[in-house]
């Protein structure tokens, strides 16, 4: 099934629905299964709010971060490099800074359980400052 159009209240071809839904609308999707030839109309509705406080951040933006990336996988090396990334031949990883890479897929190759030269497990992260 595949979504070809969302839509916000308030747009074209919304009005029926935001008057039934009011401030509860959130948007309004159009979904096509080519199997059963079908087309839905879905609605995306609040159904509560409340307060919320975001955790605060893992890293700091100035933060120098490890990555772990194959060596093969020269795309993610591209963008690490882009990102100001550099390697470190000791500890086999790239090191860059968090406010660099905050939001991409580099992101997910950070390194957390990071190893020392020597092969042994640390217990903390590798953060250079």
């Amino acid at each position: 099934m595949k979504t070809r159009l969302i839509l916000k209240p308030g747009q074209k071809g919304t009005k029926r629905l935001a008057e039934i839904y009011g401030d509860a609308l959130l948007c309004i999707r159009f979904r096509y299964d080519e199997d059963s030839r079908t087309r839905l109309k879905t609605v995306e509705l609040i159904v509560e709010k409340s307060d919320w406080t975001p955790p605060p951040a893992r890293y700091a933006a100035e933060t120098l971060v490890s990555l772990r990336i194959e060596a093969a996988n020269m795309t993610l090396r591209s963008q690490a490099k882009t990102a100001g990334a550099r390697w470190n031949p000791e500890k086999q990883l790239w090191v860059v800074k968090y406010g660099k890479i905050v939001g991409t897929t580099l992101e997910k190759h950070i390194q957390v359980d990071a190893k020392d030269n020597h092969g042994k497990p640390k217990k903390h992260l590798y953060v250079y400052t």
